[in-house]
């Protein structure tokens, strides 16, 4: 279990790097408004919205059935996979290969396999969705710099 995490913690740099290339910004761990967590949450200068859902091995992937709960919260959806996990794993139609990207990545960079389609959020969500994010990583970022401000905060 501590090597999946260390595992993931690789995928995330490596995507997050990928993404820093393509003027992406990202941030870990968001809760979404229905109650799931997203592994990776990125916006783009246009504040679209990319949902990148994390898979380390096969087990990870066939015991998440939650994944579809967060395609109404973003505007892409990609599965990012360690580096020696075969891709052809999410050509399956339980997968939706048709609207969702494949990232495969390591501690050192990633690469799109397959681009994601858009889904465009309605203005009204993207605007929530936009403010609800900005403020949980300025949030994080205060508790950062000074962790007293944690004290009777919740992620939300």
């Amino acid at each position: 279990m501590a090597s999946d995490l260390l595992i993931a913690a690789d995928v995330v740099r490596g995507v997050c790097r990928l993404f820093a290339q393509a003027g992406l910004v990202a941030i870990p761990e968001v809760p979404l408004p229905n109650g799931r967590r997203t592994d990776l949450t990125a916006i783009d200068a246009k504040g679209r919205i990319t949902i990148v859902e994390i898979k380390v091995s096969r087990a990870d992937l066939h015991g998440d059935g939650k994944w579809p709960d967060y395609c109404d919260w973003c505007d892409h959806f990609y599965w990012a996979l360690a580096a020696g996990l075969d891709p052809a794993i999410l050509n399956t139609p339980e997968y939706r290969p048709e609207t969702s990207g494949l990232i495969v990545a390591d501690r050192y960079g990633a690469a799109v396999v397959r681009e994601a389609a858009s889904c465009d959020l309605a203005p009204a969500r993207r605007k929530a969705e936009l403010l609800r994010i900005g403020r949980l990583a300025m949030r994080r970022s205060m508790v950062a710099s000074d962790p007293e401000l944690a004290m009777g905060w919740t992620e939300g």
